[in-house]
């Protein structure tokens, strides 16, 4: 008898066990964390740069964040429900039972958790938990309560490069860490709000408060995303300023900065769903190019 057909749809199955599980963890936030985490280690390190140590900063961070990511999903699996652009995600589509979920994420939360305390230093674990703490305790139920929370959430968001700091220095003292922490807070807030603006009936028929509620022309959001923007120029200077990048650095943030707030002024102008994409989309060019010009300056400065 032929077992073939018995093997192929054992291991298709697995496979899709396996792709649910892991879109429990968000893989493009959790890897978003982990770039933001390692610019932050690279920073710190310069040529004191243990592969090692960044190894296991990159474990621990990968399973706290995707740990979170997951529970997060378990929080809200009956909110995903209701929204088109969730309501197929493995819990609100019965893919995965909420109590393995559950001990999915558990598990994965406090193995990194420990992980990094042992294995890389303990303050470094110790800023990874309250970036599940933050968010989980405290971003997510005020996503149903207030326009506060975009706020809120932004702070877990931006300590990720902080963390990676912290696992190569094992301080917080140094400045550096926290002008990273305000460049991915100031980046976020914007790039929230866009996503808001845009998903914003999606948003309201889950509860969701993504967007001042008063605010029915849109004019503080407007203001809050031009802002940041403005703000996050001199903020990224700064790396400059301190002498941790160089003139390729600075010529390259200040071009992405400029663009970036370009699409937030068109914005303000005119709040239409297309300029609030253009946001969307400034932000996905702003970060990962931010991210880039910093590795790529230090290179430079290595080789010459």
């Amino acid at each position: 008898m032929n077992s073939a057909p018995v093997q192929t749809a054992t291991r298709s199955k697995t496979g899709a066990v396996f792709s649910d599980y892991l879109e429990l963890t968000k893989p493009g936030i959790t890897m978003l964390v982990l770039v933001s985490m390692s610019v932050g280690f690279v920073l710190a390190a310069g040529a004191d740069f243990s592969l090692t140590l960044f190894l296991h900063a990159a474990v621990g961070t990968l399973l706290i964040a995707g740990g979170t990511a997951a529970h997060n999903q378990f929080i809200e699996r009956d909110l995903d429900k209701k929204m088109i652009r969730t309501v197929k995600r493995p819990l609100p589509a019965r893919r995965i039972r909420p109590s393995h979920a559950l001990l999915f994420s558990i598990t994965l939360m406090v193995v990194g958790f420990v992980y990094l305390l042992f294995l890389v230093n303990p303050l470094t674990g110790i800023i990874s938990g309250l970036t599940s703490v933050l968010y989980l305790a405290f971003y997510t139920p005020l996503k149903r309560i207030s326009f506060v929370n975009v706020m809120v959430g932004a702070v877990p968001g931006a300590l990720p490069p902080v963390g990676g700091w912290v696992a190569a220095s094992g301080s917080l003292a140094d400045p550096v860490a926290w002008i990273l922490f305000a460049i991915v807070f100031l980046w976020q807030v914007p790039h929230v709000i866009a996503i808001a603006w845009l998903c914003h009936d999606d948003y309201r028929s889950a509860g969701f408060c993504m967007l001042p509620e008063a605010d029915k022309k849109g004019i503080i959001s407007a203001l809050t995303v031009t802002g940041c923007l403005i703000l996050l120029i001199p903020v990224s200077f700064a790396l400059f300023v301190y002498d941790m990048n160089g003139l390729l650095y600075l010529l390259g943030a200040l071009a992405a900065g400029i663009l970036f707030l370009y699409f937030g002024l068109r914005f303000q102008l005119a709040r239409t769903k297309e300029n609030a994409r253009k946001v969307l989309y400034g932000s996905l060019i702003y970060l990962p190019a931010v991210w880039l010009l910093i590795l790529a300056d230090l290179f430079v400065a290595w080789l010459f």
